[in-house]
Protein backbone atom coordinates (compact mmCIF):
# COMPACT_ATOMS: atom_id res chain seq x y z
CA UNK A 1 0.00 0.00 0.00
CA UNK A 2 1.28 3.44 -0.94
CA UNK A 3 1.15 6.33 1.54
CA UNK A 4 -0.25 9.71 0.53
CA UNK A 5 2.42 12.43 0.62
CA UNK A 6 0.96 15.43 2.44
CA UNK A 7 2.75 18.69 3.33
CA UNK A 8 2.78 19.41 7.07
CA UNK A 9 1.73 22.99 6.17
CA UNK A 10 0.15 23.57 2.75
CA UNK A 11 1.65 26.38 0.68
CA UNK A 12 4.98 26.66 2.53
CA UNK A 13 7.02 24.55 0.06
CA UNK A 14 6.69 22.83 -3.29
CA UNK A 15 8.58 20.77 -5.84
CA UNK A 16 10.90 17.79 -5.77
CA UNK A 17 14.65 17.31 -6.03
CA UNK A 18 16.47 20.33 -7.48
CA UNK A 19 13.10 22.06 -7.99
CA UNK A 20 12.22 21.92 -4.27
CA UNK A 21 11.71 25.40 -2.83
CA UNK A 22 10.34 27.10 0.25
CA UNK A 23 7.56 29.49 -0.75
CA UNK A 24 7.28 32.97 0.67
CA UNK A 25 5.48 36.13 -0.32
CA UNK A 26 6.84 39.48 -1.51
CA UNK A 27 5.11 42.84 -1.08
CA UNK A 28 4.75 44.80 -4.32
CA UNK A 29 5.05 48.15 -2.50
CA UNK A 30 8.20 47.68 -0.38
CA UNK A 31 9.67 44.38 -1.71
CA UNK A 32 9.74 42.84 1.79
CA UNK A 33 9.83 39.04 1.70
CA UNK A 34 8.05 36.91 4.28
CA UNK A 35 8.40 33.34 5.48
CA UNK A 36 6.22 31.89 6.72
CA UNK A 37 4.23 33.38 3.91
CA UNK A 38 1.91 36.30 4.54
CA UNK A 39 -1.29 36.39 2.50
CA UNK A 40 -3.26 39.15 4.24
CA UNK A 41 -1.14 42.30 4.66
CA UNK A 42 2.47 43.46 4.55
CA UNK A 43 4.08 43.00 7.98
CA UNK A 44 6.58 45.82 7.36
CA UNK A 45 5.37 48.61 9.71
CA UNK A 46 6.81 51.29 7.40
CA UNK A 47 5.00 50.04 4.30
CA UNK A 48 1.84 51.71 2.97
CA UNK A 49 0.67 48.26 1.85
CA UNK A 50 0.82 46.44 -1.42
CA UNK A 51 -0.19 43.26 -3.14
CA UNK A 52 1.46 40.10 -1.84
CA UNK A 53 2.70 37.63 -4.43
CA UNK A 54 4.02 34.12 -3.86
CA UNK A 55 7.75 33.77 -4.57
CA UNK A 56 10.11 30.80 -4.43
CA UNK A 57 12.89 31.47 -1.92
CA UNK A 58 16.61 30.85 -2.28
CA UNK A 59 17.60 27.18 -2.07
CA UNK A 60 20.85 28.04 -0.30
CA UNK A 61 21.91 30.07 2.67
CA UNK A 62 24.39 30.21 5.54
CA UNK A 63 24.00 28.81 9.05
CA UNK A 64 23.11 31.74 11.29
CA UNK A 65 22.71 29.62 14.44
CA UNK A 66 22.01 26.02 15.46
CA UNK A 67 21.11 23.83 18.43
CA UNK A 68 19.90 20.35 19.13
CA UNK A 69 16.62 18.96 20.37
CA UNK A 70 17.54 16.27 22.88
CA UNK A 71 14.24 16.01 24.75
CA UNK A 72 10.65 15.37 23.72
CA UNK A 73 8.76 18.69 23.78
CA UNK A 74 5.89 19.00 26.28
CA UNK A 75 2.21 19.13 25.34
CA UNK A 76 0.65 20.37 23.06
CA UNK A 77 3.39 18.74 20.90
CA UNK A 78 1.85 15.56 19.50
CA UNK A 79 4.03 12.47 19.81
CA UNK A 80 3.71 8.85 20.82
CA UNK A 81 5.25 8.61 24.33
CA UNK A 82 5.78 4.88 23.77
CA UNK A 83 8.30 5.53 21.00
CA UNK A 84 11.89 6.46 21.79
CA UNK A 85 12.85 10.09 21.22
CA UNK A 86 15.35 10.72 18.45
CA UNK A 87 17.42 13.91 18.92
CA UNK A 88 17.78 16.17 15.89
CA UNK A 89 19.63 19.35 14.98
CA UNK A 90 17.74 22.61 14.42
CA UNK A 91 19.33 25.16 12.10
CA UNK A 92 18.53 28.86 11.61
CA UNK A 93 19.59 29.75 8.07
CA UNK A 94 20.01 33.20 6.54
CA UNK A 95 18.80 32.81 2.96
CA UNK A 96 21.26 33.77 0.23
CA UNK A 97 19.20 36.39 -1.64
CA UNK A 98 16.40 37.39 0.72
CA UNK A 99 18.62 37.79 3.82
CA UNK A 100 15.82 36.50 6.07
CA UNK A 101 16.39 33.74 8.65
CA UNK A 102 14.41 30.49 8.33
CA UNK A 103 14.41 27.76 10.97
CA UNK A 104 14.28 24.07 10.13
CA UNK A 105 15.60 20.64 11.00
CA UNK A 106 18.87 19.31 9.65
CA UNK A 107 18.69 16.25 7.42
CA UNK A 108 18.78 13.00 9.39
CA UNK A 109 22.34 12.08 10.31
CA UNK A 110 23.62 15.67 10.56
CA UNK A 111 24.30 16.68 14.17
CA UNK A 112 25.45 19.89 15.83
CA UNK A 113 28.99 18.46 15.71
CA UNK A 114 28.76 18.70 11.88
CA UNK A 115 27.67 22.36 11.84
CA UNK A 116 29.43 25.70 12.08
CA UNK A 117 28.08 29.23 11.92
CA UNK A 118 28.54 30.56 8.40
CA UNK A 119 28.67 27.19 6.61
CA UNK A 120 26.60 26.90 3.44
CA UNK A 121 23.46 24.74 3.51
CA UNK A 122 20.66 24.01 1.07
CA UNK A 123 16.99 23.25 1.52
CA UNK A 124 15.85 19.73 0.57
CA UNK A 125 12.58 17.80 0.86
CA UNK A 126 12.14 15.99 4.16
CA UNK A 127 9.78 13.74 6.06
CA UNK A 128 8.47 14.81 9.46
CA UNK A 129 6.42 11.72 10.25
CA UNK A 130 4.67 8.72 8.73
CA UNK A 131 1.63 6.73 9.71
CA UNK A 132 -0.18 3.88 7.98
CA UNK A 133 -1.81 6.17 5.37
CA UNK A 134 0.28 9.35 5.20
CA UNK A 135 3.85 10.54 4.78
CA UNK A 136 3.94 14.04 6.29
CA UNK A 137 6.45 16.09 4.27
CA UNK A 138 8.47 19.13 5.34
CA UNK A 139 11.84 20.72 4.54
CA UNK A 140 15.29 20.00 5.93
CA UNK A 141 18.61 21.83 5.74
CA UNK A 142 21.59 19.93 4.37
CA UNK A 143 25.21 21.12 4.29
CA UNK A 144 26.20 21.62 0.65
CA UNK A 145 28.27 18.80 -0.74
CA UNK A 146 26.44 16.19 1.38
CA UNK A 147 24.32 13.79 -0.66
CA UNK A 148 22.69 11.69 2.08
Amino acid sequence: MSRTRTPVVAGWFAGEGEDFRLLGTRCSACSSVFFPREDTFCRNPGCPGGELAEVPLSRRGRVWSYTDSRYRPPSPYVTDPELSWQPYALIAVELESERIVVLGQAVPGVTVADLTVGMEVEVVPGVLNEDAETTWTTWHWRPTGVTA
